[in-house]
C-alpha cells in the first residue's frame, strides 16, 4: 500500500483534530469544497493542522450554504519537525512563491527571510507566504508546517546566531569540493541553518561576517552560477541527503 494517499483532496485547518471531532470551515475553505471542487453531502477528504497529524474527514451539509467535517480516523500520525532552518534574501514574486513552496516540500522546520544590502524585495506579505506554505504542505503530503519568522536583517541576523548552530553558507567563491563530503566531514552539534544569498550575491562586508560565524561550513555549488530559486533546491537536497530525514535517520529531530 501507497504511503500516501494522493488521490483524494487535503486540506489544512487549524481546529484541533480528534476522533469524532466536528471541525468549522472557514469562510476560504467552504468556498473551496462547496463551490470549486462541488463536493456533496458524505465526501471523503483529508485534513491536517500541523499538529495532530493527517485523518479522514466527512463532509457534512446541514445547510446548502454551509457545511462542517466530522472526522472518522487517523490516517498519518504527526511527523517529527525538523531542524534545517532555510534563511533567504526575498525575491520577487513569483520566483519567491516558487522557492517557499519548494523549501516546504524539501522538508525545512523554519524559514527566515534576510534583508541584504542587494535585497530587491523589502516589503512581504506574510499572508502571501503562509498560503504558498499550506499549499504545498497539502499537495505533498507534508504534514509538518514550517514556522515563517518575521524578516531580519542579515547583520542582526548572524550576530543571534548562536555560535553552536551550524551555518551553511553557499558561496560562490569557495572552493569547488565534492559538497557531499564537505557535509559529512562535519556533525552538526545543534539546529542547522541554511544561508543562501540575494540575486548579485553578497557584498564584501556581509560574506566577512558570514565568514566569523563559528559554525561555519563553507559550501560550493558547483561550478555553475546558481539563481538563488535554483540554488534552494540544491543545497536544501544536499543537506537532507547528508543530515535531514532523506537518510531515514532521526537526525533532524529537534
Amino acid at each position: 500500500m501507497a504511503r500516501y494517499d494522493f488521490a483524494t483532496h487535503r486540506l489544512y485547518v487549524p481546529a484541533d483534530l480528534s476522533p469524532d471531532a466536528v471541525v468549522p470551515l472557514e469562510p476560504g475553505a467552504l468556498n473551496y469544497l462547496l463551490n470549486v471542487l462541488r463536493m456533496d453531502e458524505g465526501s471523503r477528504l483529508l485534513v491536517f493542522n500541523g499538529r495532530d497529524g493527517e485523518w479522514e474527514a466527512t463532509l457534512r451539509k446541514p445547510t446548502r450554504k454551509t457545511a462542517v467535517l466530522v472526522l472518522q480516523r487517523q490516517t498519518r500520525p504527526q511527523e517529527a519537525t525538523g531542524r534545517i532552518r532555510y534563511a533567504f534574501a526575498p525575491l520577487k514574486s513569483a520566483r519567491l512563491d516558487y522557492l517557499v513552496q519548494k523549501a516546504v516540500e524539501m522538508g525545512v522546520a523554519r524559514l527566515t527571510p534576510v534583508l541584504t544590502q542587494r535585497t530587491q524585495v523589502h516589503r512581504l506579505k506574510d499572508e502571501r507566504l503562509q498560503a504558498n506554505i499550506v499549499e504545498a504542505a497539502e499537495q505533498c503530503g507534508v504534514l509538518a508546517l514550517p514556522a515563517l519568522e518575521p524578516e531580519i536583517r542579515l547583520e542582526r541576523f548572524l550576530a543571534v546566531l548562536p555560535p553552536e548552530e551550524m551555518l551553511v553558507f553557499c558561496d560562490e567563491d569557495a572552493d569547488i569540493t565534492d559538497p557531499v563530503i564537505a557535509l559529512r566531514q562535519r556533525q552538526p552539534l545543534a539546529g542547522i541553518t541554511v544561508l543562501v544569498g540575494p540575486e548579485g550575491g553578497f557584498t564584501d562586508e556581509e560574506r566577512a561576517r558570514a565568514l566569523a560565524h563559528p559554525g561555519l561550513l563553507r559550501l560550493s555549488l558547483g561550478p555553475r552560477i546558481l539563481r538563488a530559486d535554483t540554488a534552494a533546491v540544491a543545497v536544501l537536497a544536499l543537506v537532507q541527503s547528508v543530515y535531514g530525514d532523506w537518510t531515514g535517520s532521526t537526525v533532524n529531530e529537534m
